[in-house]
Parts: C-alpha cells; structure tokens; sequence
C-alpha cells in the first residue's frame, strides 16, 4: 500500500478534513521550530555579548511563549489525529458492512468469514497508529522539511547543500528496510488471520468433535498456530528495532556531518555564531520528520495491511450485474411512487440467473399474484434458493422482474419485501427482539390492531422505535410458534430453542417486517423443513391470512402439506425451464 492511498480519500471523507487540518497545524508548527531556533539563539549569542539580564527577559518570555505554542500545536495534531482516525474508521466500517449486505450472503459465504471478520475489527483499530503516528510525520516530512531546507540555505548554502546532499540517503535505506517490513508484516498479518479462522474453526465444532473425543487433539493445532504467530511478531519487532536502529544513525551522522562543518567554519572565523547556531538548531528538525516515518511505519503497518484487504473488497466488483442479452424483453417503465407503496403482480419474464459461468435459471417466466398462495418447487439443487437470491437482490439476473408494472432495478432497496431464509440467523436477546429485528429500522408507519390478533386488512397506527407487543404475539402467531413466549431471552445464535423452534422465530420476523412495514411480497425458504404437522399447520395458517390481506406470499418448499395448501405451484425442472 502507498504512504497514502487514494483510495481512502474516496472512501472516508473523514480522512480529507483530517488532512486539511493536519497541514495547517503542520505549517504552523514549522513556523514555530523556526521561531523557537531563532528564539533561542539570540537568546545564547545575547548571554555570550555579555547582555545584562534585562535586555534578555523578553527574548526568554517570547522563548517560554514559542514552547508553550508548539507543545498546544502538538497537542492538538494528535487530538486530530485520534479523532480523524476514529472517523475514518466509523466510515470504513460502515461503507464494508454495507458492502458486505449489498453483495449477499452468497458472495461472503465465498470468503472466510473470520477473515472478514479480522479484517473489519482488529485490522481497522490498527490504522490508530496510521493516523495518530504515521500520517503526522508524512504530513511534516512533505511541509516542514522543505520549508526548514529553505531557511537554511537562506543563512547557510553550505548547511543547505549538505542537507540536500545527504537527505535522499534516508529515503533510500527506507525503502530497502521498508520491502523487508512489508514482507514479514504480510506474514504476521497473515499469520494472525490464519489464528482466528482456525480458532473459529474449533469453537464452531467443538461439540463435533466432542462427541467424537478429539477435542484434545486440537490443543496442538492451536499451539503451533499460536506459536507461528508469536514467532511472526518477534520477527516484525526485530526487524522494527533494527530498521529504527539505522534510520537514527544515518540521520545522526548527517546531523553531526553538518555540526563538523559549522565548528569548523566557526573557528576559521567565516561563519557568524548566530548564523552558525541557528542553522544547527534546525539541522535536526529537517530531518526529524523523514527519521518517524521510517520509524512510525512499522506501527502503522498492520492498518495499512488490513486497509489493503478492505479496499479490495470494496473494489471488488465481480457482483456487478451483467449487461441483459440481445432480445431480452426491455423492462418496464419506472414510477416516481414510493417502493414500500408498491403492489400488484411480481412478474419474472425470461429471467436468466448465473452463478459464476454456470446458467442456474434459464429464461424463467412467472407471475406471483396477491392474495395467493404461491409455493416454489423442484429437486434439489435445481436453483430454488438461487431464484430467492435473485429476487432479494443477492445475486444478479438478466430478464425484466417487475412488482406492480414497476420494473425493479439491480442493485436498489426492497422495503416491500420481507424474507426468512432457510437459517434463522438468531442472536443473543429476547424472542420479541429478534421476532422485530427486521423492522427495526423502518421509517414507516406500523400496523396496529388494538383488538384481538384477527385476519382482515391491516390498519395504519403511529411509529414504534420499540417492539410492538401486540404486533410479536401476531407473528409469532402466524408462525405457528404461539406457544413461545417474546420475553425468554436466547443466547447466542438462538440458543435455547428446538430447530423447529428458531425456524418458526424466523419466520416470525419476516411476518413482522411485512406486517410493520407493510411488505406487499413475502417470502420463506423452506420454512416448515425442521416443524411437525402440527406447527406446520399453525404457519400455514397464517401464511393465508398474509395472503388474504393482500400479499403476494412465495414459500419454497416440497413438502406435501405445503404443496396442498398452495394456490399456485411453480415446478422448476433439472433444466431450469419452467
């Protein structure tokens, strides 16, 4: 990765602000050093005239003031630091998550998801060395270094000259220890990656292999990945002292190349004391800014490493929707109505769906109406979740898929649509606060009815920022899962419920979002596959009330039961045709 890379100014308009404010305090802090330099070399060459003490007060007041200025300066490019690394990385966060639900589930299930993982938390909380540390010294290295080389060759061309000569010899041994960094930086971070997924591993099989009695084995798998990680991050803090070690004495020795010079000069009598002095005053800070950030780049390296994947999978672009094909039918005209107030018929027609070079669907044709129940069915494998995916939005399609005459485009929203897939994706909490996680957020007017739960058309009620209790126990209800109470608290990923159980709860939920959000389109994926005949009648109970009220509501399934309680049945064949 570059010292800066354009990709984060694109990304995170935070980091703009931080750099705007950085070189301003950059310039002011330089015009400072040149202050204090020759601040306090009057101040030395006044004692050494032999100045009475009076003469040099104001010299020292404005000295003291100089000092106490740069160290406010300083603090407050560090403050801007912190916070800009904190925006920054609140915009990252939020742009990849967004990212990662734009893709689907089908594109990060392609990744590994401790990788993902890793990458998002750990690595992001590492680019606070990048801002605080790192980015500061660039900052100086580009403003003050030349400004600091033009004053000296103003006073001193020799100074000046010497400076120039020997600076790029910096760079140069930066750029050598640098591809070392890298190199065994990548393979920490990598190594630290590899830590987490196998650490998942275990934890997500642990009862697995429990069952099996090789639990024990594990211990030595997770030793040797620790100690390949512990041994990584040695190596990286060895070559750091190591690199740190030369760029101080290279620096060092330029410094003291100049210092030899000046003595010297001072001596012969060809260079004033003050001249002389201030120029070796500011020799140091010229080369101080390059000196941390060849040190500062070994503690910015795990951002910049993870700030790398990050920018890929926000560049990826191998979910874009591929361009329709000669002849395909033209989609119907869009209307400024607002999404969430569509209804009418969801119409497929000659939709192709792809899953990397392979035809899943191929010119698929069909009409879900409201009001019914419209059940999708084949063998599987034949593509039935593929054509959810496709309608969510996850996966890309080519065709015309229109809700009410409305084409719906690639890569927009679908407030009018509620979903439950085949994993209810339950999480630590109460039954009532995953049964409303769908509707959370929605900034629409809630259903109410204040009366019994009854079918019949929903009435518009205020807007609820928590759970609707009345609102729970009708979904749950719907779900055939009145039985479960909103207030039992779950643990992680559900626990504490049957699989027949979570799936129900999941089924609730999308029946909330559709009934909070008034959803006009409903779908499940094989919601009943875990539920015994009776459960299963309680939901496809309710699934025909959401349907009388108006819905389109589209359940994959092959089930009997489900089958016989359809309206409509599309059969999808091996080849994909309808």
């Amino acid at each position: 990765m570059r010292p800066l890379d354009p990709r984060l100014l694109r990304y995170a308009h935070a980091a703009r602000r931080f750099l705007l404010i950085g070189a301003l305090l950059g310039f002011a802090q330089t015009l400072v050093v040149i202050a204090f330099a020759w601040l306090l070399t009057r101040a030395i060459t006044l004692t050494v005239a032999g100045e009475p003490l009076s003469q040099i007060l104001s010299t020292l007041a404005a000295l003291a003031g100089v000092i106490v200025l740069r160290a406010v300066l300083i603090w407050l490019l560090e403050v801007s630091a912190n916070r800009g690394a904190a925006q920054v990385k609140s915009q990252l966060r939020a742009r990849v998550m967004a990212t990662l639900a734009e893709r689907g589930p089908d594109w990060v299930a392609s990744r590994q998801s401790a990788r993902l993982s890793t990458v998002v938390t750990t690595g992001l909380d590492a680019l606070d060395n990048y801002f605080a540390r790192y980015l500061p010294q660039l900052l100086l290295t580009v403003i003050a270094t030349p400004i600091l080389i033009a004053v000296m060759l103003w006073q001193d061309l020799a100074s000046g000259l010497t400076v120039i000569i020997v600076l790029p010899l910096i760079p140069v041994f930066m750029i050598l220890i640098g591809r070392v960094t890298q190199s065994v930086q990548q393979e920490q971070w990598q190594a630290l990656q590899r830590l987490s997924t196998g650490f998942l591993d275990v934890v997500g099989g642990l009862g697995t292999l429990k069952i099996y009695g090789r639990e024990r084995r594990q211990f030595d798998r997770i030793r040797k990945i620790t100690e390949e990680y512990r041994t990584r991050t040695m190596k990286v803090l060895r070559v750091s002292f190591l690199s740190g070690f030369v760029l101080e004495l290279a620096a060092s020795l330029s410094v003291a190349l100049i210092a030899v010079s000046i003595g010297l000069r001072l001596i012969d009598g060809a260079l004033l004391l003050g001249v002389g002095l201030f120029v070796l005053l500011l020799a140091p800070e010229a080369f101080l800014p390059l000196r941390q950030v060849g040190a500062q780049f070994h503690a910015a390296a795990d951002g910049l490493a993870a700030a790398e994947e990050l920018f890929a999978i926000l560049d990826d672009d191998t979910t874009a929707t591929a361009d329709a094909p000669a002849g395909a039918p033209a989609p119907a005209a869009t209307s400024s109505a607002p999404a969430d107030r569509r209804s009418g018929d969801l119409h497929l027609a000659g939709v192709t769906v792809r899953r990397g070079d392979t035809v899943v669907i191929d010119r698929l044709d069909a009409r879900f109406a409201p009001g019914e129940l419209s059940v999708v069915r084949g063998v599987s494998g034949v593509g039935k979740s593929t054509l959810v995916a496709a309608l969510l939005g996850f996966v890309p399609l080519t065709g015309a898929l229109t809700l009410g005459g409305v084409a719906v485009s690639a890569g927009t929203s679908r407030p009018w649509l509620a979903w439950a897939g085949q994993r209810p994706g339950l999480f630590r909490g109460t039954v009532a606060a995953n049964v409303a996680l769908g509707a959370a957020s929605a900034d629409v007017t809630v259903p109410v009815q204040s009366g019994p739960v009854q079918s019949g058309p929903v009435q518009s009620g205020p807007v609820y920022s928590t759970p609707d209790p009345v609102l729970v126990a009708q979904a749950l209800l719907w779900a055939g899962a009145a039985d479960l109470s909103p207030a039992t608290v779950l643990g992680v990923n559900g626990e504490g419920l049957s699989g027949g159980q979570a799936q129900r709860v999941a089924a609730a939920r999308a029946i909330y979002r559709a009934l909070a959000t008034e959803c006009q389109v409903l779908i499940l994926d094989e919601p009943s596959s875990a539920l015994d005949a009776g459960a299963e009648a309680g939901l496809l109970a309710g699934l025909r009330q959401l349907a009388d009220q108006g819905r389109v509501v589209i359940v994959v399934s092959h089930r009997p039961a489900v089958v016989a309680a359809a309206d409509h049945v599309i059969e999808l064949q091996e080849l994909s045709h309808v």
